[in-house]
């Protein structure tokens, strides 16, 4: 036991000494690969999800994110497997990131899981010189800055976690450390601790810490969400909640609030609205994000079967 404690904090120290990138997405309390690949989701068989977020509304060439992710956990062998991709669009430029993670699970004492995970990212950088305004039709040398970028990076993450607790750090785009390259994305690190009640109330409540490094960008977001139960379900703390409602604070200028719903037992909807306070608010409305999930149940086992 003291040997994983040991290496537990040796690994959250040696990432917090590296630093990921900005592209962020608001619904990621739920579950958290989007951010640490050492995030084990293992309610289910496997889960899936898709994310659209329109940021700054009204701002022109306002970032324009596309998400989409899905992970299975492999109970015999304490893995979980997951595909993230993201494509990220700012004015002419689009980002496009497919990561594959892997995670591994350590059983503790008392409920308590230490998660390694680690993640291989394929990166392309690429531009619609359609958008570009040259002040010559013909400038080779510009076109020749504006051609499609390929690279490889990787992520790494550590978390600690029981039924009613995260606690994790993750640095993302790691190999950003060592290049100056302008197609290699910001190296970027997450701090973040989870606390989500379980209980049979009709109400329950959770709440979350985030601290966000990337460059010299420091940023901490904080939310509050309560979590709805009605008839039934109220007495059942293990089923899925009927719906959701959060509100999140992000240092030092962005308030949003987060909506969610199951629309059945496998899929749950969720919205997010969150607006800028600083100087963009007098040409933005604000941002807006909506995501679908995808649960697929666990097949009951049969231990008396031959086959």
């Amino acid at each position: 036991m003291k040997k994983t404690i040991f290496i537990l904090v040796f690994s959250l120290f040696s990432l917090l000494a590296i630093g990921q990138s900005n592209i962020r997405l608001n619904n990621y309390w739920g579950n958290a690969h989007y951010i640490n690949p050492a995030s084990i989701y293992d309610k289910y068989q496997a889960v899936f999800s898709m994310a659209a977020r329109k940021q700054w509304i009204g701002v022109t060439g306002a970032p324009m994110t596309f998400f989409a992710s899905g992970s299975t956990y492999i109970d015999n062998l304490n893995t979980q497997l997951g595909l993230i991709a993201v494509q990220d669009k700012i004015g002419y430029t689009s980002i496009t990131n497919l990561d594959l993670t892997y995670a591994y699970a350590i059983k503790l004492q008392r409920d308590w899981e230490l998660h390694f995970g680690m993640g291989l990212t394929y990166q392309s950088l690429s531009y619609d010189v359609s958008k570009v305004n040259l002040s010559s039709d013909y400038d080779p040398e510009a076109y020749q800055n504006l051609l499609t970028e390929d690279n490889f990076n990787s992520d790494l993450g550590v978390e600690v976690t029981n039924k009613a607790f995260k606690i994790g750090v993750s640095s993302q785009n790691i190999f950003s450390i060592f290049s100056t390259d302008r197609k290699y994305q910001t190296n970027t690190n997450f701090l973040y601790t989870r606390y989500r009640q379980i209980s049979n109330n009709v109400v329950d409540f959770g709440l979350g810490v985030c601290g966000i490094q990337y460059s010299n960008m420091y940023q901490a977001e904080f939310n509050i969400t309560g979590y709805f139960k009605v008839g039934q379900r109220s007495g059942l703390s293990e089923t899925p909640d009927l719906f959701d409602v959060g509100l999140l604070y992000r240092t030092k200028s962005e308030v949003g609030i987060i909506l969610g719903i199951d629309l059945s037992e496998s899929i749950h909807l969720s919205y997010s609205y969150d607006y800028n306070v600083s100087g963009l608010n007098r040409n933005s409305v604000g941002t807006n994000e909506i995501m679908i999930t995808y649960n697929l149940s666990r097949k009951p086992m049969c231990h008396n079967c031959w086959w």
